[in-house]
């Protein structure tokens, strides 16, 4: 997959992201309630942590629960709910081995359509529609992911120029139009619009 990504905005955590497809995955499960840049280096740090160059899905889905969640607390913590994330990262890792033999890039290599692999994604652990829709924009737009009909089953974040999540990161200048579109749909939410 070795894909040149800008997601963690630090150049080794951004390498890991874009050769492991667990790795991917994880972080957009980490990416809520902390700045995004700061849920796309959670793999790196945490393989850091474990002692291995990658993430695989088959030790995390087999490491010790309350060892795992400690390792996500260990400081800096690797989400703000490290413990609940910690779980998480497990169910989606079992998830993967159960259903992918262990190989994160399976769920969408052989996805005929964008329908298909949104589905497929729409039933990770700790994936729901937002997040299946964000991934697989990001997939189709800078990892070159794009089965038929991927920008629609994407939804608005299909779009093409558009600016509104990690799917269009692609380095500070694009993470800030992302910060300033999000913080305009916060602001718009709150003021009832």
């Amino acid at each position: 997959m070795a894909t040149k990504v800008q997601l963690a905005q630090r150049p080794e955590a951004d390498e890991l992201l874009g050769r492991s497809p667990l790795a991917a995955l994880v972080g957009m499960l980490l990416d809520q309630q902390v700045a995004m840049e700061w849920a796309f280096s959670g793999p790196y740090t945490i393989t850091q942590r474990m002692g291995t160059g990658d993430l695989d899905a088959h030790e995390v889905a087999a490491y010790d629960p309350e060892r795992f969640a400690a390792l996500l607390s260990e400081k800096p913590a690797v989400h703000r709910y490290p413990g609940s994330m910690a779980k998480r990262i497990q169910q989606l890792c079992q998830y993967l081995v159960e259903n992918y033999d262990g190989d994160a890039a399976k769920v969408w290599a052989d996805a005929a359509t964008g329908k298909e692999l949104f589905k497929r994604l729409n039933a990770l652990p700790g994936f729901g529609k937002q997040k299946a829709q964000i991934f697989l924009a990001l997939l189709g737009k800078q990892y070159g992911v794009r089965p038929d009909g991927w920008r629609e089953a994407a939804g608005a974040y299909g779009e093409e120029g558009s600016h509104r999540s990690v799917a269009d990161i692609t380095g500070p200048e694009s993470l800030a139009r992302v910060r300033a579109f999000k913080a305009e749909m916060k602001a718009a939410a709150k003021s009832g619009k």
